[in-house]
C-alpha cells in the first residue's frame, strides 16, 4: 500500500473536501459542519438566497413554538437573526415576491401600455404648444392695448376699410 503526502495547496478542492459544497438552500440530513469545506477561499462569496428558499424558512421560523426552536432552525441553516428581520420586512412590504423575478432584459410592453405612453407625450406637447398660444395672445392683446386698436369690435374695422 502506498503512502499519499499531502502537501499544503497540492491536488484540487473536491479530493480534500470530499465533493462540491451543496447550494444554500438545499436540504440538509445531518449537521452543515460535516459538508462544509473547511479551507477558507482565496476571494470570499456573498451568499445569496431564493426567495422561495427565504419563504420556506420564515414559514418554519414561523411554526417554532418550543423555546430556542428558532435559534436552532438558525444554527441548522447558517443563518442570522437579522437575515430573517430583513425577510420578514422584505415579505410585509410584499418584495420578496420581486425577488423571485429574473434580472435581465425586461418584459415587453404591452400595446395598450405602448399607446397610453404615447398618449401622454402627445397630451405634454400639445399642452406645452397650449402655452406658447396663450403667451403669443397674451402679448397680442397688450400690444393692442398699447396702440388703441379694440380687439373686442371687429366690426368696426370692417366699416373703417369699407368707407
Amino acid at each position: 500500500m502506498e503512502a499519499r503526502m499531502s502537501l499544503p495547496g497540492a491536488g484540487s478542492a473536491p479530493e480534500r473536501s470530499g465533493g462540491a459544497l451543496p447550494a444554500p438552500n438545499a436540504p440538509v440530513d445531518g449537521p452543515r459542519s460535516e459538508l462544509q469545506d473547511t479551507e477558507v477561499p482565496a476571494t470570499p462569496r456573498r451568499r445569496q438566497f431564493s426567495a422561495s428558499y427565504k419563504l420556506e424558512i420564515l414559514e418554519e421560523a414561523d411554526r417554532c413554538t418550543d423555546s430556542g426552536a428558532v435559534g436552532a432552525l438558525l444554527r441548522r441553516e447558517g443563518l442570522y437573526s437579522s437575515h430573517l428581520a430583513a425577510w420578514r420586512t422584505a415579505r410585509r412590504e410584499g418584495s420578496l415576491a420581486q425577488l423571485s423575478r429574473k434580472r435581465g432584459t425586461k418584459p415587453t410592453k404591452s400595446p395598450e401600455t405602448k399607446e397610453l405612453e404615447r398618449l401622454r407625450k402627445e397630451c405634454a406637447r400639445l399642452r406645452r404648444e397650449l402655452e406658447k398660444a396663450q403667451t403669443v395672445l397674451a402679448v397680442q392683446k397688450k400690444l393692442s392695448e398699447l396702440m388703441g386698436i379694440d380687439l373686442n369690435n371687429p366690426e368696426s374695422d370692417e366699416k373703417d376699410e369699407n368707407d
